[in-house]
């Protein structure tokens, strides 16, 4: 399409030539338009140089379309028309929408996020498809372009100024082992700890997490510095790995009172009591705040994320930041 020719088009041109056209008099357009006769008069001169015709003949005391004049007035009212449901606010019903919307999920938190999302979709919104991911490149570039729709994570210690946070809760990580482990129920130090072969699961954005705690972190320190055993991707294969023998895993949170995830683990406390946290965080950029779509997947992930808490007697989302204050 070449637009330079529409960069002459002043709109208000085309609404004053169908009231012209509509009432056949410069004085009654005028008071359609609520402008004086002068400028309806200025207006019409406009219009004339623009298509370059007369557009209307006096007679008597109203006017006479020309032949190019009641052509434009076939096609104006189908393009004001347009133009009038562009500027309307689009109507959302999620139960006729068709569209799908990209998921960034790291680590463990699809395995129980998603399938509450799915089946409470199945219900509100039927026809929305989603892809759900646990890697892609540049993801903070994906969510500028579109490729991403939301983000969940363990927080990061820096965004872009144009992406927007919402505190999905806080939990500790873990340092796991099967019921049974020779360490289970004995107050521990990190050399009875590092005694055991570990299992390390690979993030690549493990360098990049925020963990709430002090600086001098001796679990940071000694998770940085021991050796793994096993190294893997692979949540449920690490999970296996642990259950079946006496590997410990200092793992991202997982809840465990999902048997199906984590049954036959326990959670260790960690050595000398040390106190760690991670925030968890839905992620998206500000260019769908206003999208209808994304917000009503927004309000609906909360809503399974509220829901699954409550389910485990969990602190709800609005009590975390009434607790914490952080910004929602």
């Amino acid at each position: 399409m070449d637009i330079r020719e529409l960069g002459r088009l002043d709109l208000n041109l085309l609404v004053a030539l169908e009231a012209l056209l509509e009432e056949g008099s410069v004085s009654r357009a005028a008071e359609r338009l609520f402008i004086t006769q002068s400028a309806m008069s200025k207006t019409l001169g406009r219009l004339r140089t623009l298509f370059d015709d007369p557009l209307f003949i006096r007679k008597g005391a109203g006017m006479v379309p020309t032949p190019r004049a009641e052509q434009l007035g076939q096609q104006l009212p189908r393009v004001l028309h347009s133009v009038q449901e562009m500027l309307a606010p689009l109507d959302f019903d999620p139960l006729s929408y068709s569209g799908q919307f990209n998921l960034l999920i790291h680590g463990h938190m699809g395995l129980w996020l998603i399938p509450l999302l799915v089946e409470r979709l199945g219900e509100t919104a039927p026809r929305i498809r989603l892809s759900a991911l646990t890697r892609v490149d540049k993801p903070f570039d994906a969510l500028d372009s579109g490729k991403l729709d939301f983000i969940f994570q363990a927080e990061l210690h820096a965004y872009p100024s144009d992406l927007r946070l919402t505190t999905l809760g806080f939990a500790p990580p873990l340092l796991l082992a099967r019921k049974g482990h020779p360490l289970e129920g004995r107050q521990l130090t990190w050399e009875e700890v590092l005694t055991y072969p570990h299992v390390q699961l690979v993030i690549e954005e493990l360098a990049d997490i925020h963990f709430l705690t002090d600086r001098k972190s001796p679990f940071l320190r000694q998770m940085a510095t021991a050796v793994p055993a096993l190294r893997t991707d692979q949540l449920l294969t690490a999970i296996q790995v642990v259950r079946h023998t006496d590997y410990l895993f200092p793992a991202p949170p997982l809840f465990l009172e999902q048997a199906d995830i984590s049954g036959e683990l326990i959670a260790l406390p960690l050595p000398e009591g040390e106190q760690v946290n991670l925030r968890y965080v839905m992620v998206n950029h500000e260019r769908v705040n206003t999208s209808a779509a994304h917000d009503f997947m927004y309000r609906e992930i909360l809503h399974v994320i509220d829901s699954f808490r409550q389910k485990y007697d969990l602190p709800s989302l609005a009590q975390l930041r009434a607790r914490r204050k952080l910004a929602y």
